[in-house]
């Protein structure tokens, strides 16, 4: 399993790990299988979108800052429910197939860190399955 490292800079934000990913699955010997992606955090998510246009994930947040507001009587006491709920919704990883050693990915996708409570120095683990 391979771990990236990813400094993220805002108290939300989805950062496009997408090249990082990629360097790592072409640097293993799997002509033909599959990539995980996986977040070990329980305030950030793993998800795949549209990275071709930044209004895309600028609207993703937009639609989980409606769906999960801040001004809830949350009973987690942290003060980071929010977070904990968006991280759920978005789920922990993402599944990706690999062919000829790369990503299969659509044209238009690209795989991205969701921070729902940072800055923070996050963990993404990659494992390559073949």
């Amino acid at each position: 399993m391979h771990e990236l490292v990813v400094t993220t800079q805002s108290k939300e934000e989805l950062i496009d790990i997408t090249p990082l990913v990629r360097r790592v699955v072409e640097g293993q010997e799997v002509a033909s299988g599959a990539c995980v992606v996986f977040s070990p955090h329980t305030t950030a998510g793993i998800t795949i979108n549209e990275h071709a246009d930044p209004a895309v994930a600028e609207d993703l947040q937009s639609a989980l800052s409606h769906l999960v507001p801040e001004d809830v009587s949350w009973r987690h006491l942290e003060g980071n429910s929010p977070a904990h709920v968006k991280a759920s919704l978005i789920g922990s990883s993402a599944f990706v197939g690999v062919e000829n050693g790369k990503l299969a990915l659509g044209t238009w996708q690209g795989i991205f860190l969701c921070e729902f409570d940072g800055p923070r120095t996050r963990k993404v683990w990659i494992k390559t399955l073949s």
